[in-house]
């Protein structure tokens, strides 16, 4: 039996609840409250990322020559894939809207702009980057080795995109002129303007084409 502040007495029950267990109660209920709602919160937002097909999956590439595994969304292009999925920083981000061509791959052969190509688009087919263009053994390819000899570039930023370009056309043309490749290369832009020692570059590159079998 206690008594209160004014010396009344108070009587003990079993029913009595203390200002500690109070507090804990409602503690607790709001904690379940939260968690209950944070569940629900949950449970819709993946409902709804699954009606919209927004969200990562995994999917394998053929780069060059290697198989690799890379979480993609729907909405990714290849351009950021390569760069900040698999570390391929040798394609470059220019305009990002396929008007510079500084982003430029072969896939299957073919020069495409990798800034306006989804990725899970291209999955059964061969990307090949210019990390890809020098053999096992170092031996740079015919035409970066052309862009070597003829120092063909000043800032270099547009460089991997020309070559890449370069590389697709000598597949189907092996003996061009000089017009024929100015304008295979006209979807490629130099912010230096250097487009005649480019151009010299690529003259070369064809030498050495028809002397390497292996390209």
């Amino acid at each position: 039996m206690n008594e209160d502040i004014g010396g009344n007495k108070i009587i003990d029950t079993p029913n009595a609840i203390s200002r500690r267990a109070f507090i804990k109660g409602v503690i607790i209920s709001g904690a379940a409250s939260s968690a209950a709602y944070l569940f629900r919160s949950s449970r819709i937002t993946a409902g709804v990322l699954a009606q919209t097909g927004v969200g990562d999956r995994l999917i394998t590439l053929n780069i060059n020559g290697q198989q690799r595994r890379v979480d993609v969304s729907k909405q990714e292009t290849l351009a950021h894939t390569l760069r900040y999925k698999l570390g391929l920083t040798g394609t470059k981000l220019g305009c990002d809207r396929a008007e510079c061509g500084s982003c430029t791959v072969l896939v299957d052969d073919v020069p495409h702009y990798s800034c306006s190509v989804l990725t899970h688009t291209i999955r059964s087919r061969r990307i090949l980057t210019i990390e890809g263009l020098a053999r096992p053994d170092g031996k740079l390819h015919p035409v970066q080795q052309a862009v070597v000899d003829e120092q063909g570039f000043q800032c270099a930023f547009c460089m991997s995109g020309f070559i890449m370009s370069a590389v697709g056309f000598l597949k189907c043309n092996q003996n061009p002129s000089r017009a024929d490749f100015a304008h295979a290369l006209s979807g490629n832009l130099c912010r230096c303007c250097d487009y005649n020692k480019i151009l010299d570059s690529m003259m070369r590159a064809t030498e050495y084409t028809r002397i390497d079998t292996n390209v």
